[in-house]
């Protein structure tokens, strides 16, 4: 491979403004997309065609989008409404702002999914009738496709359980309720029944579980990083091996379902031998129980964790929030930081047992010196508790919706009803007073095609390049719920010097794409241009 000249930029992350018009001591600026859609967000995945699919369960009756052309779900199992003609899914379109009914056939309750090489979703589990369901839905421009289910395809039940998808394009399925195992998919054939155990989700399990939705990150090396409660292993599935346990997180509270904290692999730098995790968030141990028994709604976290997972003697450091947060998502942004949305500041995950929502998002700046790393944002006008969800777009703003945190829908004479709205967060780089600093691609060639370890070449245009120079990032589109973005990746790339390509302001860089599957399973990735810490509109790319 002909060598190009390495720069290195660093990301220049952001100075945030201070708010005009609020304590808030940041930036960013919310829209509210709609005010419904028919269906809470309990669930939301990006698709390669900025569409996003989104939906609830099944069994809390009626909502409030129904089914196209008196289509109805007659499913003699189901809970509360055998006969249902409305959806609980959704699919939203990023470019038209417009959404569409989906028919999902079982119940999705809390469950699970990831992208396909193909780009096809496959999306696994919940309760009831659906908790060994796999169903897929594969991607459309013309409106015409929906779900397809496999009610028994998978081998356990999987309530609460997390998905990866690893290098060799299968998804690995950790966990669920009363699940201490992991399972594959797609199989070898579709009677193979084969789970593999895992005591070490046993062995986190306390008295209110605490171990649900497992943080699951694919490491530099190839071993999955799980971690439950307050505790980490790095599992090799291939052996079903545990080959590292880490030291236990400091202060012994729980940070997984129903003590929702929220976790991130900090992005991944060129060399990719090193992979840091961060945790934040939670709730105290008894949060749980003392919410739902006495109505007691303990203030949550306010710490974070990070640790180097490829250390020979690794250690966590900890870190301050500004806000205690439970139930919080986190976003990795294309310029390498990282968004904390949504959640409480009291109580935990569960029904109407969080309280004080925490509207202010914050930035945390991985490369900042440690005590400057958090700031805060302005403030969002709706709680997102309970069942909320936040993802990155290709446009770089977030998509933020749900949050019921009630047994059905409840839209009155409760403090926190039911949201069915969509909003997006626009971070500061997407400020007018960015814009001319911010790169947009060529993209008459997207989705472009990438191969591991090769060069590729992106034409830009910007008006100025900035004194720190140009990096390219690629983020994975994540599966969120529950406060966890599955399969949530963000490579800083090697990257060249930008150099003129002709007038009017048009470059050309270019960078090496990540050297294999491990550090970037194959499928579709968001490819961005970070001009001084402004990103670019971001162009599908497929890597094989």
């Amino acid at each position: 491979m002909k060598p190009i000249p390495v720069h290195f930029p660093l990301l220049l992350f952001l100075l945030l403004a201070a708010s005009t018009n609020s304590a808030a001591a940041g930036g960013g600026r919310w829209d509210l997309l709609h005010r419904s859609i028919g269906v809470s967000a309990m669930h939301m995945q990006l698709l390669h065609n900025d569409r996003v699919v989104i939906f609830d369960r099944t069994d809390f009756g009626l909502s409030n989008l129904s089914l196209p052309n008196g289509k109805c779900r007659n499913d003699p199992n189901e809970k509360v409404i055998k006969i249902d003609c409305t959806a609980h899914s959704a699919e939203y379109d990023v470019a038209t702002n417009t959404f569409r009914p989906l028919m999902i056939l079982t119940d999705s309750w809390c469950s699970s999914g990831a992208v396909a090489p193909d780009g096809r979703l496959i999306q696994t589990g919940g309760w009831n009738d659906g908790d060994r369901a796999v169903r897929t839905f594969v991607p459309c421009d013309d409106g015409s496709c929906d779900w397809s289910e496999v009610p028994q395809g998978l081998a356990a039940r999987r309530w609460y359980a997390t998905n990866q998808i690893l290098p060799d394009g299968r998804a690995i399925i950790v966990g669920g309720r009363r699940q201490f195992n992991y399972e594959f998919h797609p199989k070898p054939n579709p009677s193979d029944l084969t789970t593999f155990p895992l005591p070490f989700l046993q062995n986190t399990k306390d008295d209110v579980e605490d171990n649900l939705y497992p943080f699951v990150h694919l490491n530099v090396d190839g071993n999955l990083f799980i971690f439950a409660n307050n505790r980490a292993i790095l599992l090799d599935y291939t052996r079903n091996a545990i080959v590292r346990t880490y030291p236990e997180m400091p202060g012994g509270d729980p940070r997984n379902y129903p003590s929702s904290g929220s976790s991130v692999l900090l992005p991944l730098k060129p060399s990719a031998t090193e992979a840091e995790v961060l945790v934040c968030g939670g709730a105290p141990v008894g949060s749980y129980t003392s919410a739902r028994d006495v109505k007691n709604y303990m203030q949550a976290l306010k710490t974070c964790g990070r640790i180097k997972i490829t250390d020979q003697s690794p250690s966590w450091s900890v870190e301050t929030m500004s806000t205690p947060r439970v139930m919080g998502d986190m976003i990795l942004l294309p310029t390498g930081e990282v968004l904390l949305i949504n959640g409480a500041a009291a109580g935990a995950a569960g029904w109407e047992l969080g309280h004080e929502p925490v509207l202010t998002p914050v930035v945390y700046s991985p490369e900042s010196p440690a005590g400057a790393r958090f700031q805060v944002q302005n403030p969002s006008k709706i709680p997102r508790l309970y069942h909320s969800s936040a993802i990155l777009l290709r446009d770089g703003r977030v998509l933020v919706g749900g949050s019921n945190p009630h047994v059905y829908y409840n839209f009155t004479g409760v403090e926190f009803p039911t949201e069915l709205s969509l909003e997006a967060f626009s971070p500061e780089y997407l400020t007018s007073g960015s814009s001319n600093s911010r790169p947009k691609i060529d993209n008459s060639s997207s989705p472009i095609s990438l191969n591991y370890g090769k060069q590729f070449t992106l034409r830009f245009a910007v008006a100025a390049i900035s004194g720190g120079g140009v990096s390219v990032t690629m983020a994975a589109p994540a599966f969120s719920t529950h406060a966890f973005s599955m399969n949530q990746r963000l490579l800083i790339l090697e990257t060249g010097k930008a150099l003129a390509a002709g007038n009017n302001g048009s470059y050309e860089v270019t960078a090496v794409a990540p050297a294999s599957g491990i550090l970037a399973p194959s499928g579709y990735y968001m490819v961005f241009v970070v001009n001084g810490g402004i990103p670019s509109e971001g162009v599908w790319a497929q890597i094989q």
